[in-house]
């Protein structure tokens, strides 16, 4: 059974830094794609970013470019997912997922003055 449990959120204030944590289990994490997912309640989801199995792609949305570093660990099967100069809008609950198609609990995060 794939597990997917995120964690780190919190509230921070504009300008300020999370990292995020996700732990893998039931599947071999090092042969899977991963993302991270973003939802704020009412609205669609939103992909964040997305790493390949030995991390030589990477991608992000244009909303997060330049703030957020996506990263993964096989060897503890973790995917991370740093966060810098967040702003309000990043305000929403994060899930890691394991090439879209499978979804962890959530992490929220919080992003206000």
């Amino acid at each position: 059974e794939v597990q997917l449990q995120a964690s780190g959120g919190g509230s921070v204030q504009p300008g300020g830094s999370l990292r995020l944590s996700c732990v893998a289990s039931g599947f071999i994490f090092g042969s899977a794609g991963m993302a991270w997912v973003r939802k704020v309640p009412g609205e669609r989801p939103e992909w964040v970013s997305g790493i390949v199995s030995d991390s030589s792609l990477i991608d992000y949305a244009d909303s997060v470019k330049g703030r957020f570093t996506i990263s993964r660990d096989n060897a503890r099967n973790m995917l991370y997912l740093q966060m810098n100069n967040l702003q309000l809008e990043d305000t929403a609950v994060y899930y890691c997922t394991k090439a879209l198609a499978y979804w962890g609990q959530g992490t929220l995060v919080t992003v206000s003055s």
